[in-house]
């Protein structure tokens, strides 16, 4: 039997009282006091969630920069110091072997926070091709990452407002944190990366500030209302980003890991797209469902918290993926209608309307 891992935070988990649950070889919080409360304290003030599993990993040299080039989908061109970008690590086929955060610190120093179930294979794609100049570490053991998520983030943690995709160094009542405004819920907040050792004061001070602690579970229906792709789940290495609705994410106008195959598919456009959808029917779709009409599958599904409504993400012929059509699916062998929506499912209300 493998042996779970336990992130620096795992005490708290337990003297809080979560449920915990294996995750990607880890032992985590699937929700402490609901899904549901959890979910909507994030949509409507501030939380916090552990996600010290994510890989952490360095890429350092005179060459960081033209050797990540090659490799990742996105243009780090596009960024400054400071600056962080959504970008793929993708096959020689165009598949996703990960979708990831990479953090600019200068043209020499990188910092890539990958998922957790993928660190080893993004691991071990970076170091079989790391190129003399560069440097690939994963340091993950030596950090502790928390998600604090909410409309009234900054205000809880006394933060200056600052640009979405943008980090800087700073601290939290006195403990050093890399400060992102970066996040996986559709909602503006931070994720602190600090010391593992300053793991648990970190927590307990943001819990002191009233972030209601918040676990997988949460996180995986927050992401899932504004249509986030789950790796796994939505996307593979056997997923192509065209077909997956992120293109955008690709600079097809440079040279990367399989860039001549997705210059193709978007040339002669996809076989197949991911789409969102609403129920019109009143179930919950779930991963691996069948969509029989037309045929495709789900491949994440779950109630929506804020539409009180099933929703999910999944594979139809591209000729049947607009918005506004109708797809049924196969739900514990009774036949569901849903509707095809545009993504974002879920848009929160502007500040103003709260």
């Amino acid at each position: 039997m493998q042996t779970l891992q336990r992130t620096p935070l795992h005490a708290r988990h337990v003297a809080a009282g979560a449920r915990m649950v294996p995750f990607a070889g880890w032992e985590m919080p699937v929700q402490y006091h609901g899904v549901i409360p959890e979910h909507r304290a994030v949509r409507a003030d501030c939380g916090v969630f552990d996600v010290s599993h994510m890989g952490q990993v360095e890429v350092e040299g005179p060459r960081a920069h033209e050797f990540l080039q090659s490799l990742l989908a996105n243009d780090l061109d596009r960024i400054g110091p400071g600056g962080a970008q959504y970008t793929l690590l993708t096959n020689e086929h165009g598949g996703i072997v990960d979708d990831l955060i990479a953090y600019k610190r200068d043209e020499s120093r990188y910092l890539l926070i990958v998922n957790a179930g993928n660190k080893a294979a993004a691991v071990r794609w970076l170091e079989e091709r790391e190129i003399p100049g560069s440097d690939v570490r994963d340091v993950s053991d030596d950090y502790a990452l928390l998600a604090v998520q909410g409309p009234r983030t900054s205000e809880r943690l006394g933060l200056p407002e600052a640009a979405a995709f943008t980090f800087a160094d700073a601290d939290i009542d006195g403990i050093a944190c890399m400060v992102a405004r970066t996040g996986y819920t559709g909602e503006s907040g931070v994720e602190l990366m600090t010391m593992a050792e300053e793991a648990e004061a970190l927590w307990d001070r943001v819990v002191e500030r009233s972030a209601e602690p918040c676990g997988l579970g949460a996180r995986d229906t927050l992401r899932l209302e504004v249509c986030y792709p789950l790796h796994g789940n939505d996307i593979t290495s056997e997923t192509d980003p065209i077909s997956a609705g992120l293109g955008w994410v690709c600079a097809l106008d440079k040279e990367f890991t399989g860039v001549d195959v997705l210059r193709r598919v978007k040339e002669r456009g996809p076989e197949h797209r991911l789409v969102a959808f609403v129920m019109l029917d009143r179930a919950i779709p779930r991963q691996g469902m069948a969509i029989v009409e037309p045929p495709g599958k789900v491949t994440s599904g779950t109630m929506s918290p804020m539409l009180d409504r099933g929703i999910g993400m999944g594979y139809v012929p591209s000729e049947h993926a607009a918005p506004d059509s109708e797809i049924t699916i196969d739900v514990r062998d009774r036949k569901r209608v849903a509707q095809i929506v545009k993504k974002p499912i879920y848009v929160a209300p502007r500040s103003e309307e709260r």
